[in-house]
Order: C-alpha cells, then structure tokens, then sequence
C-alpha cells in the first residue's frame, strides 16, 4: 500500500510532467529568439511584440464618431469598455482596409487608455532567430520601411522567403498624429 501525502504525489506529478517537455527550457531562453505576433497589413507581413498586443478580438461592431480623422473608424463597447478602432492600414498607407467577416484587431495599451487597431490578415504566433535576420539595405530593398512604415520598423527577418517587418506598436501609439484623431 502506497503511503504518500497528498502533496507528495503532487510533486511526483510535477517531475514527471516536466520530464516530458522536451526543449521547452532552451528555447524559451535562446538567445537571439525573437517572439511576437504575425500580421498583414496590405502586402505586408509585419510582426510585433507580445509585451505589446494585450489582446487579439474579432472585429467588434464600431459606432462612427463625427468629426474624427478617415482612419479612426470609430468606436467600440468591448467587454463595458469603450475603444477607438483604427484602421492602421488608412493610417499608413491612405488606403482604406476592406471590411471582411473574419477581420481581427489588436488591442493595443497606451497611455489613457487601450485602442484597437485593424489588421487584413492574422497569421498568428511568430518566431525568428538571428540568422533570418534582414540586413539594413535589404529592407530598403524589399519596401518593407517605405513612406510612414518606416517610422516604426527598424529590423526585420526572412522566413520561408517572405520578409517580415517587426512593426513598434509602442511607437505608434505615443505618434502625436496617431494620438490626435479629431479632424
């Protein structure tokens, strides 16, 4: 018969559960591993940081608000919490995101209070290393950093022959002009 404490088989269960996750340590400590969230915003595959997307929400429904800027789309009730919705892709780029039924926003924190941004495509979580790293002139090669992108991507990396622009959230919610969407 078996005498263990209760605790002591929840140790047992712990050791043997860690026994099984092969690698997890050494990948989550890899040095030169960078992990963040994968977008699209037009033709571009972008990426940013986890410390800065707090959430992922479909396309919540969104109220106009008069007199605000064309890419300020409006506002919504999420969870008894009023945000702005930004169409990032009229912010950059001047050019309106089509509306689709699976459309995601990033929930982003600034200060004042949190805003959801308008992505076309999620792809989901996103891992690089050091070697898939873009030399400087080559994104100005690939257009990755071309007109207000290049504002907020300053490195990116190749992966499956696509490059992704690792884009500064952080940066784009302390923009003067992104703070200031009245008209």
């Amino acid at each position: 018969m078996n005498t263990q404490s209760p605790f002591d088989v929840l140790v047992d269960y712990e050791r043997r559960s860690l026994a099984h996750v092969v690698g997890l340590p050494e990948q989550l400590d890899a040095p030169g591993l960078w992990r963040g969230v994968g977008y699209r915003i037009g033709d571009r595959r972008l990426a940013s940081g986890f410390d800065e997307v707090v959430e992922i929400l479909p396309l919540p429904q969104v109220t106009a608000v008069p007199g605000a800027q064309p890419w300020m789309l409006g506002l919504a009730n999420v969870r008894g919490n009023l945000l702005p919705v930004v169409d990032l892709k009229q912010f950059l780029e001047g050019t309106r995101t089509v509306l689709h039924e699976s459309q995601r926003v990033l929930l982003v924190r600034q200060p004042g209070g949190d805003v959801a941004v308008l992505i076309d495509e999620l792809y989901g979580q996103r891992s690089f290393n050091d070697q898939q790293l873009v030399a400087a002139d080559e994104i100005a090669l690939e257009r990755m950093a071309e007109g207000r992108y290049a504002n907020f991507i300053d490195r990116a990396y190749r992966l499956a022959d696509h490059p992704w622009g690792i884009f500064s959230l952080e940066r784009l919610a302390r923009t003067p002009e992104f703070r200031q969407a009245a008209a």
